[in-house]
């Protein structure tokens, strides 16, 4: 009998790796990453939520190249690869999910924050409760 993931979307993570880590993603990796500033101690700072896995070119290892290149403002990175049986629908829904938890924090200084999503809005629209 197979072994059951022990986590039905994330299949493996790494977290506060350094920037300089980047060359130890797999290649092909698809799923959710976070670029965090490091602060002082243990403390990271979230700076960015990220997506990879899309299509055909997205990949995990290139875009954390990319904003190596473009965005001089983070140190660490964590990286939740998905499942292969996740679809590209369900990564931009996580994408949307954590970006909407982290809108209006304060303590978190997003470069992306989002500025809305249908199927947030749809769900918003629709009566599930009477609240």
């Amino acid at each position: 009998m197979p072994k059951q993931a022990p986590l039905r979307i994330v299949k493996r993570w790494k977290r506060y790796r350094s920037k300089d880590d980047i060359r130890s993603v797999p290649r092909d990796t698809r799923g959710f990453y976070v670029l965090y500033s490091k602060g002082r101690g243990e403390r990271y700072e979230v700076r960015y939520i990220g997506v990879s896995g899309l299509g055909m070119r997205g990949r995990v290892d290139r875009r954390l190249r990319s904003h190596r290149r473009k965005k001089r403002d983070w140190t660490h990175f964590s990286l939740f690869e998905v499942h292969d049986n996740i679809t590209a629908a369900e990564i931009r829904e996580l994408e949307a999910l954590l970006l909407q938890i982290f809108r209006h924090d304060p303590r978190i200084g997003l470069a992306n924050v989002q500025v809305g999503s249908r199927a947030f809005s749809q769900l918003r629209r629709e009566k599930l409760w009477n609240l």
